[in-house]
């Protein structure tokens, strides 16, 4: 069960009216930073936080132009870099000076981009179903349906959506999750109309992103900041985005990592699969014997 959550708002440096949602006690040794990915919210950590350790501090954030955060009227403006900077915004907003973060795909971009700025400030990292090398495979599905997904008429047609995008990604997916997946990705509108709780503005970005040696290069470069904190790395075991090689030389190039896999399920894990959680939970209390 998810416990209550509280409303944060914040202001970005450039003034747009940013939100997040915690949960759990203020006064919690270990801060969790929440980042989702490329077209997701705050919401998709719901599931992770109502299976995780209550005693723990999460923040799960919505980026600019996502969920209930102001959509930015600058799209240039929609990249990890200008992200990373309105984290450390929060973090200031919030007083907290170190904190731990878990990074969904854009998130773990984000994550890295952190530590590489202000390793003081990161306790450990969570990557999630994310690395150095993104398959050129993956990365042209999300652009498939970033930013172009048909409008829907109700929730229904809203959870069957979700199930065609996702289905080969969760093929275990239980019937009835399909409709709480939707609630997650869609939003209601004062007018009774569902949309997709995104700007389909950030879908910009992935036109600049150019897969190939030179951007795996920049790519390892960043993943070496990492170095400077423990690291926990999560891969779906059928991900199109994060491969098992990956996997295994960023675990093998880091002091202090671990590798679990979520078996039969692709990008991105939800994290309230048992093994993610075993594995995060494993990770947080390690980090909290060292706050």
């Amino acid at each position: 069960m998810l416990p209550d959550g509280t409303d944060i708002s914040w202001t970005s440096a450039d003034g747009l009216t940013l939100y997040a949602k915690a949960y759990g006690p203020e006064d919690a040794r270990l801060t969790i930073l929440c980042l989702h990915g490329l077209t997701r919210n705050h919401q998709d950590f719901e599931p992770m936080i109502a299976a995780l350790p209550r005693h723990h501090r999460y923040v799960a954030v919505d980026v600019r132009g996502r969920g209930r955060s102001a959509y930015d009227p600058q799209p240039e403006n929609y990249k990890p870099p200008v992200y990373a900077k309105d984290m450390f915004a929060l973090l200031d907003k919030l007083g907290v000076q170190r904190a731990a973060l878990i990074g969904t795909s854009m998130g773990g971009l984000i994550s890295l981009l952190m530590i590489r700025a202000a390793p003081k400030r990161v306790s450990g990292i969570v990557l999630n179903d994310v690395g150095p090398v993104v398959e050129k495979s993956g990365l042209a599905r999300i652009a498939s349906y970033a930013g172009k997904v048909a409008p829907v008429t109700d929730w229904d047609s809203a959870a069957a959506a979700v199930k065609t995008l996702q289905g080969a990604a969760f093929p275990d997916m239980p019937e009835a999750r399909w409709m709480d997946f939707a609630r997650r990705t869609y939003k209601e509108l004062p007018s009774g109309e569902v949309v997709l709780a995104y700007d389909p503005n950030i879908a910009r970005s992935l036109g600049k992103v150019k897969p190939g040696p030179v951007t795996n290069f920049v790519l390892w470069r960043l993943f070496g900041a990492s170095r400077k904190a423990p690291l926990l790395i999560v891969r779906g075991e059928t991900s199109d985005i994060l491969s098992g090689d990956t996997a295994e030389k960023m675990a093998r190039r880091h002091p202090d990592a671990q590798l679990a896999t979520v078996p039969r399920v692709g990008h991105a894990p939800i994290l309230d699969e048992p093994e993610a959680v075993a594995a995060i939970s494993d990770f947080l209390s390690r980090l909290e014997t060292k706050a």
